[in-house]
């Protein structure tokens, strides 16, 4: 729908009705916002709260008289979230109503109460759906520590998905606090849920939440709280390991990684191979390194040699299999591979990046992608005589 001037009362009740609240929201940014008059406030208010209540399919086959299946398929809202889009009865709709309220409600500056931002975030049990999402940015803006109390209150929910909820929440605040009014309060507010919390949660998608948050976070003792969780049974929560050991590895965290990459879970294997990559290798963790790098799933084998080409091991063995890797079929291991080589000053780099090149739209700008003029201008020279 092209926008040109101050949206009219038309084009704005079947933008709500329609159920796209980036659609809303452009209209809303091109017309004079909290300005609408009173009276299209409460007829826009009303229309959004009677579709999210009701529910999209159910009001389309109400208006339509439609029976049998409704076609659905998820779409992209602008570029962090998605809706369904419900075609029936020859009409089609999204169901991001629960957005759009919370929308419209933000922009007409009437404080919804925390628990009803919090019921409509998790109502599709989805957190990539817009009604998620705005719930979520309406709470980032709302700073009051009275909101910010009865938000957090949802930890101690029956519900995991309001917990993880609420978990999210926290994540949001641990990157943005610098941009928060008293972040130095909310900080340590956090710090204080987050150490009760994350000894008692036991719902496997809220715990990894959470050790991502604590990670993110200057959270007392994050390597233990890491290594208890080694061996959970949830691999989420087993993914989020290996980034809360520390560098350089001891031989006991060693040995939790080492037991990591062997996991039955790729991406747990994938981020372990990140972290055993990059050490200085004992001779009893060469193997595992070297399995990884031939691992049966691309994925791994991509972090394995991302860890492996700037790592310290510089033996034979390693340096052998990133010449293999030349072969892969994944460009993005072949230039890790190739990257390897020039930090080995290894005289077959030239010929490497030869099998790299050309380079495709996604690697273009790759830091690796300079290990070929920087070797061929001697830089990498001290390598040889380690």
């Amino acid at each position: 729908m092209g926008i040109t001037g101050e949206p009219d009362r038309e084009q704005l009740l079947r933008a709500v009705e329609g159920g796209s609240p980036e659609e809303v929201g452009k209209l809303l940014d091109a017309g004079p916002g909290p300005a609408t008059a009173p009276e299209l406030r409460e007829e826009l208010l009303a229309t959004a709260h009677g579709w999210y209540e009701e529910g999209a399919e159910a009001r389309l086959r109400r208006l339509t008289g439609a029976v049998g299946p409704a076609r659905t398929r998820s779409v992209a809202e602008g570029e962090n979230c998605r809706v369904t889009e419900i075609t029936l009865g020859g009409r089609t709709v999204r169901d991001g109503h629960g957005g759009i309220l919370t929308l419209l409600e933000w922009t007409f500056r009437i404080l919804t109460p925390v628990e009803e931002l919090v019921t409509r975030a998790v109502r599709h049990g989805d957190r990539e759906h817009c009604d998620w999402g705005q719930s979520e940015s309406v709470f980032f803006m709302r700073q009051s520590p009275e909101t910010w109390a009865e938000k957090v209150a949802f930890h101690r929910h029956p519900d995991p998905l309001r917990r993880l909820f609420v978990a999210e929440l926290l994540g949001m605040e641990a990157f943005g606090h610098s941009f928060m009014q008293h972040a130095r309060w909310y900080e340590r507010k956090r710090l204080e849920v987050l150490a009760g919390w994350v000894e008692v949660e036991d719902d496997g998608a809220v715990l990894a939440e959470l050790l991502w948050v604590v990670e993110n976070e200057d959270f007392p003792g994050t390597q233990a709280l890491g290594l208890r969780h080694a061996r959970h049974p949830d691999p989420r929560v087993r993914r989020r390991v290996p980034e809360l050991i520390e560098r350089p590895l001891t031989a006991e965290t060693v040995r939790v990684i080492r037991d990591l990459c062997r996991d039955p879970d790729g991406e747990v294997r994938a981020r372990a191979a990140q972290m055993l990559g990059g050490e200085e290798l004992r001779e009893e963790d060469r193997p595992v390194l070297l399995g990884l790098l031939r691992d049966p799933d691309p994925e791994v084998v991509r972090w394995a040699a991302s860890a492996t080409a700037r790592g310290y091991d510089r033996s034979p063995e390693i340096t052998g299999a990133l010449v293999e890797l030349l072969d892969s079929a994944d460009p993005d291991v072949r230039l890790s591979a190739a990257y390897g080589l020039a930090l080995r000053d290894d005289p077959r780099t030239e010929e490497a990046y030869g099998k790299v090149e050309p380079l495709g739209p996604e690697l273009e700008g790759d830091h690796r992608s300079e290990g070929l003029w920087r070797w061929r201008a001697g830089m990498y020279t001290q390598a040889r005589s380690e």
